[in-house]
C-alpha cells in the first residue's frame, strides 16, 4: 500500500456520524442485509460493515521434526542460491551452469544450517506448524445518521428480520 494513499483510504472508510443498523453473527448475514438495502435503492455508499470482537485462530497443521526443518531449509536455500547464481551469471565469464550449480549448492547448505540453528534455538518450545488468522466474531452494519430510520425500516422487511440490537 502506498503511504500517500492512506489519508484518502481513511477518509473513504469513515462515516461522519455512524449509527448501527444491526449486528450479525457472520459476514454472510451482514452482506445479505447490505444487499437488501442496495436492492431497495438505499444509499449504500453511506454504509460500513465492521468486524468486531476480534480473535486469533491458529490451526495446527502438523508436527515439526528436525528432518522437516532441514528439508525446508534446504529448499529455501536452494532457491535462493539459484537466484543469486542467475545474478552472478550475468556478470561473469564462467559457464552459467557451473555458476548456478555452485551457488545452488552453497545456498542449500547455508539454508539447512540456518534452519537447524534456528530450530535448535527454540529448544522444543514450538514443535508444530500452524496457520494463524485474525477473525471477527460479529459484524455490525453502520450507516450515516441521516439514513438510519430508512435503513432500519428496510431491514425490518428483510426475510428473517433485523437482528435484535440488544442481543
Amino acid at each position: 500500500m502506498n503511504p500517500q494513499n492512506l489519508p484518502q483510504l481513511q477518509k473513504t472508510l469513515r462515516l461522519q456520524f455512524p449509527q448501527s443498523l444491526g449486528v450479525y453473527d457472520d459476514y454472510a448475514g451482514a452482506q445479505r442485509a447490505v444487499d437488501h438495502l442496495a436492492d431497495n435503492e438505499f444509499p449504500v455508499q453511506d454504509v460500513l460493515i465492521v468486524g468486531t470482537d476480534l480473535k486469533q485462530v491458529e490451526r495446527v497443521t502438523g508436527r515439526l521434526t528436525t528432518g522437516k526443518v532441514a528439508a525446508g531449509g534446504l529448499l529455501s536455500g536452494l532457491w535462493f542460491g539459484v537466484f543469486i547464481g542467475l545474478i552472478f551469471g550475468l556478470f561473469t565469464t564462467e559457464p552459467m551452469l557451473a555458476v548456478l550449480l555452485t551457488t545452488a549448492a552453497f545456498g542449500a547448505l547455508f539454508g539447512v544450517i540456518w534452519a537447524l540453528v534456528g530450530y535448535a534455538a527454540t529448544r522444543g518450545r514450538r514443535d508444530f506448524t500452524s496457520i494463524a488468522q485474525v477473525v471477527a466474531t460479529r459484524y455490525e452494519v453502520l450507516c450515516e445518521h441521516k439514513h438510519v430510520a430508512a435503513g432500519r425500516e428496510l431491514l425490518d422487511r428483510l426475510p428473517g428480520g433485523r437482528p435484535d440490537p440488544f442481543a
